[in-house]
């Protein structure tokens, strides 16, 4: 035991200083290694100052005298530079390397011109043992003045200095032309391998991120629109860029460089053009365009391309093409301008959204592609400015008549304008005149050829062609999203292009070829194919083109679309959508959100509401004849999408009346829900108000605006007090309520009031200075609410409002293709007209001393309004005329009422839904609101009536009645009749699937759904007496009404009537002229016409 525990010590020891013998070796090592990386850092040091001091020694004895440094045998500097550039790393952070570099680099500038073999600093790179460590010197010599030339600032003088010097030093190193020596005769035959040694040289640049330094050189040097670079600089950027491209016969790898380091530097083109124009000849001689546009032809070097370009990159390099293309002579700009230009801009306008993104912690704006999260790239907002003047290059006058011009009037050439007829009007002058052109073609076999239409098919090359280039600019309408009212404009104004398209959009087949393009629709790719773009482009054209048009060009000129053509249009949209919903055609997922869909439905919502203000369309126009009304609510009630979707974005193609019930019946569906379908009497849910006559408007105010909506949704019972104090008899029906309604909604419109203003032709609208009034806003939300009570009941009242207030109802104002200028002349016809005269206007604008403000006479006083911040002193000019009109109109009819319609919509809103009022047009809410504006129906009003106290049909006097009715009374009496007959209590209940829908009138006009409708009917009673002594009917009383045997003389009584029963009591008189007289006296003077 004792000898093993010997055992282990030992061991122990033995490793203990084996270990301790290797630790000892390791520190010598170590030691040697500090000493020897020392000795090795101070013998650098010693020798890198010594090479310093000498390069000092020579160069700075004769930076002075240009004589003595022109005198340096090149054999005695060239290993004192060599030994430099080897041993010297350059520190950009050190003034006194940089001026070291300076003076090498105008030393060799002097001596590469010099023609002496001795002074010339080429003639070193002639001897075969020297010429390889000749031009690696040279090499490291170009690249530090490549480190040194992004870190100078060209707005500096010194700094401007470097640069050019820099430069001048790359240029005589890329190509031997400016090396003296080989003009000497005997070194003539050598220029070909100096050749092939800048070929050498400009290699290794390239390799050395060549390309990438002059991209920052030009950034610095065009950040500004007005250039920091001086012009010779700046063709000797471009010179040394070419040249890698010519020596390297523009290989794809530096043709791919230059395109996206040098084309992409944002308006580096314009610059050239303003600057240098030299340098686009030379371009052009190279045909660069051509070859920067056949990227696009080999998809796998473009997708590489592209994948190296971020969006606003890829921007900049498109603006540069763009700007090229439009300097290019016309020949050649024609023969590069489909399908190269076409396909490869379509190509980058649809990559550039692919590499910009929103999301990220930090976004920026940008003026063309709005938010976007920034990137790597430095200049990514550098000379935005410029840029859009490229990009407006490709839709002015130019370009489009070059693109599209040019090529839709050759093939329109032969084509007819089409008279469009509805198919489901046709007409017989039309099928005499068709039947006489062919009676008239008949003989002559060419004629009848040439008269007879043949139909262009989708796939024709002139369609593919046109549809291409109108791809083109869809795809910037989408990528450059902050340019597109520039980009609608262009095409819409310029050469006539857009009737061009819709002359070839109907030649495509009957109905514009709807056939096709609902079969092209059906293919899943059918967003990829250049015609679908083409039709998008010509709707979001056209809606931007209908809203900017005034009632004047489109009525009365008719230059160049005529109202047939717009006919056409609105009926190959409407049903186009009609067809594209009902049929599934875009699926069942989110066509709302399909861009086909959007850009058909936005361009028809225009054109309907521009046909709802002032009609182009004939009658029923808008009516889809395969929807029947009944299978469609059918399908509504069983909540089928199809259905629920045509309701909610074409709910005009279904008749008026038949809307109408829909929203009645949404409105029982709703009160069934909230239990409000009780009785007057026996709901419990019912509120009760009592109201002066005196104080109608306070006193309603007072209790009910406190009321939540459902309340007010519900019964509401009103017990009147009269002026002395005393509760007024009589809750009938409902009529009570109704009266109070009608009282308060015909005093707050008053214009007397000074809630409401009304225009010129009696319309009502918010008074702008309201403000007058306590309580203003709280009172237009009041009187909303009132409004929208009649409107939740049916009652019907007569309030006419303005135009445009009923589009601000209707939610319209707040959408994109809305137009202030349009309803401008339901406000004020005059400042339309005004507006109008400047807008036409051929002289220049600024003449009539106009800016963007307005003065406006209040209570008196001249108050300025700014149509926006600083409008006082921006002139309106011909280039801001429609930006100053638009203003103005959205002035007039929006801001100064903006509060006061705000707190209106809030309180109709909150009682009829919003959703609801969709169905409707402003004309149509008005019917709505106020009845329908047809002339009463005689006819219907008889056939529709019930008869009492022996009275019937053929009766003598009944007949006199309907006769006076229709023979003696002007129509405005007859309202007057309608309007003291049936006053204040007409309920109309229609009863649709067990649904009773209740509609109300108070006013002169007759009920929506005619009066066959009307609850309890309208009914006429022979009366004997006067109302106090009236107990009804008896069986004398009826007998005598029958046979006309008179109880007593009834000569100087007037009719009556029984509001709340629509019931007329009219004696039995003797003579037709009595009658006549007596109902007109009553009529006129509303005498007799009592509450009983």
């Amino acid at each position: 035991m004792f000898a093993q525990t010997q055992k282990s010590n030992f061991l122990e020891q033995t490793k203990a200083a084996r270990e301790e013998r290797a630790l000892e070796k390791r520190r010598e090592l170590a030691a040697i290694l500090l000493q020897s990386t020392l000795k090795g850092y101070a013998a650098r040091r010693k020798y890198q100052k010594r090479i310093i001091l000498d390069f000092d020694a020579v160069f700075t004895d004769c930076q002075d005298d240009k004589d003595t440094e022109l005198e340096l045998l090149a054999i005695n500097v060239y290993p004192l530079l060599r030994r430099y550039l080897t041993q010297i790393k350059l520190d950009k952070t050190d003034p006194r390397a940089r001026d070291r570099l300076e003076r090498i680099c105008r030393y060799i500038i002097k001596a590469m011109e010099a023609e002496s073999p001795k002074l010339s600093y080429a003639a070193l790179c002639l001897h075969k043992e020297r010429s390889l460590p000749w031009i690696a010197h040279i090499k490291l010599l170009l690249t530090n003045c490549l480190f040194l030339l992004p870190e100078l600032k060209p707005e500096n003088h010194a700094d401007s200095l470097t640069l050019a010097l820099f430069l001048h030093t790359l240029v005589v190193f890329t190509a031997p032309k400016s090396w003296a020596i080989l003009r000497n005769s005997q070194f003539e035959r050598l220029q070909p391998a100096m050749q092939k040694v800048c070929c050498n040289i400009q290699g290794h640049l390239v390799q050395h991120d060549f390309y990438r330094t002059m991209r920052l050189v030009l950034l610095r040097g065009t950040v500004r629109e007005e250039l920091s670079v001086k012009p010779v600089t700046f063709v000797a950027i471009i010179t040394l860029c070419l040249r890698p491209l010519i020596d390297g016969d523009f290989s794809r790898n530096l043709l791919s460089k230059f395109l996206s380091e040098i084309l992409s530097v944002p308006a580096l083109i314009y610059h050239l053009h303003q600057s240098v124009p030299q340098c686009l000849e030379q371009f052009a001689s190279l045909s660069l365009l051509k070859r920067a546009l056949s990227i696009s032809e080999d998809y796998q070097w473009f997708e590489e391309f592209g994948a190296s370009m971020p969006g606003t990159k890829s921007l900049a390099f498109l603006g540069n093409i763009v700007n090229l293309f439009n300097i290019e002579g016309q020949a050649e700009s024609k023969s590069l301008a489909y399908p190269l230009l076409t396909e490869t801009t379509t190509s980058l306008l649809e990559l550039i959204p692919n590499t910009v993104t929103t999301k990220g912690v930090f976004t920026q704006w940008h003026e063309l592609l709005g938010w976007h999260t920034p990137g790597p790239e430095p200049a990514q907002n550098q000379n935005v400015a410029l840029i859009k003047k490229q990009f407006h290059m490709l839709w002015d006058h130019r370009c489009i008549k070059m693109l599209l011009g040019d090529l839709l009037k050759d093939i329109n050439q032969n084509y007819e304008r089409i008279e469009f007829q509805s198919p489901q009007q046709p007409s017989t002058s039309n099928l005499l005149r068709r039947a006489l052109e062919r009676s008239s073609t008949r003989g002559g076999g060419a004629s009848s050829k040439q008269a007879k239409q043949q139909w262009r098919r989708l796939d024709n090359a002139e369609v593919l062609q046109v549809s291409r280039i109108c791809g083109m600019y869809y795809a910037a309408l989408n990528t450059l999203s902050q340019m597109k009212l520039d980009i609608l404009t262009g095409i819409c104004y310029n050469d006539n292009v857009l009737y061009d398209i819709w002359l070839l959009i109907t030649s495509l087949g009957p109905n514009c070829g709807m056939k096709e393009y609902l079969e092209l629709l059906k293919c899943e790719t059918s967003l990829q194919k250049p015609q679908t773009a083409m039709l998008m482009l010509f709707c979001d054209c056209m809606t931007h083109y209908v809203t900017i048009l005034d009632e004047y060009e489109m009525y009365t000129e008719q230059n160049p679309f005529k109202l047939n053509d717009y006919v056409m249009l609105t009926y190959f949209l409407n049903n186009m959508l009609y067809k594209l919903i009902n049929d599934n055609i875009l699926g069942a997922k989110n066509i709302v959100q399909n861009p086909v869909f959007l850009a058909l439905h936005t361009l028809m919502l225009c054109l309907y509401r521009r046909d709802c203000r002032r009609p182009f369309t004939p009658p029923n126009h808008w009516l889809i004849p395969e929807v029947k009304p009944s299978t469609f609510i059918n399908d509504l009630e069983k909540a089928k999408r199809n259905a629920m979707l045509l309701l909610a974005k074409m709910p005009h193609i279904i008749p008026h009346e038949d809307r109408v019930k829909l929203f009645r019946k949404f409105v029982q569906n709703e009160k069934a829900v909230m239990g409000l379908t009780e009785s007057a009497c026996a709901s419990p849910r019912s509120a009760l108000i009592v109201i002066h006559r005196e104080r109608i408007v306070e006193d309603g105010y007072r209790q009910l605006a406190a009321q939540p909506t459902q309340a007010l949704k519900g019964v509401i019972r009103v017990r009147f007090i009269n002026q002395q104090g005393l509760h007024e008899a009589g809750i009938d029906q409902d009529g009570v309520f109704k009266e109070f309604l009608e009282e308060t909604i015909k005093k707050v419109f008053d214009p007397s009031l000074n809630l409401f203003k009304t225009t010129s032709d009696q319309r009502l609208y918010p008074s702008p200075i309201s403000y007058v009034q306590d309580n203003h806003l709280q009172l237009f939300e009041f009187v909303g609410r009132m409004l929208g009570k009649a409107v939740y009941e049916g009652i019907v009242v007569d309030v006419p409002f303005a135009s445009f207030f009923l589009s601000q109802l209707l939610g319209q104002t707040q959408q994109a293709l809305y137009s202030c200028m349009d309803e401008l002349p339901s406000l004020d016809n005059e400042l339309y007209r005004s507006l109008t005269f400047i807008k036409h206007y051929k002289q220049d604008v600024a003449d009539l001393n106009l800016t963007f403000s307005v003065d406006q006479d209040v209570m008196g006083k001249i108050v300025t309004h700014e149509l926006h911040p600083g409008g006082k002193a921006r002139v309106v000019n011909d280039h801001n005329k429609l930006v100053y009109i638009h203003y103005m109109a959205f002035f007039h009819m929006n801001t100064q009422i903006r509060e006061q319609t705000v707190a209106f919509n809030r309180g109709f809103r909150s009682i009829v839904n919003p959703e609801w009022l969709s169905l409707f047009s402003p004309p149509e809410l008005q019917r709505l609101i106020s009845g329908d504006t047809v002339p009463l129906d005689l006819r219907d009003l008889r056939k529709h009536t019930q008869y009492y106290g022996g009275f019937h049909d053929s009766h003598r006097v009944v007949g006199w009645l309907w006769d006076i009715l229709a023979k003696d009374f002007t129509e405005e009496e007859r309202k007057l009749f309608l309007k003291v007959c049936i006053k204040e209590s007409l309920y109309l209940f229609m009863v649709i699937n067990l649904i009773y829908l209740q509609f109300v009138t108070s006013c002169s006009k007759p009920p929506l759904l005619g009066f066959a409708h009307l609850e309890p009917p309208f009914s006429i009673r022979c009366v004997e007496v006067g109302d106090d002594e009236d107990t009804g009917d008896t069986i004398g009383s009826v007998i005598r009404g029958f046979f006309t045997i008179r109880k007593k003389d009834p000569l100087n009584r007037l009719p009556t009537s029984s509001t709340c029963f629509n019931l007329l009591k009219l004696p039995n008189y003797q003579k037709k002229s009595t009658l006549r007289d007596k109902l007109r006296y009553a009529v006129s003077s509303n005498t007799g016409f009592e509450l009983s």
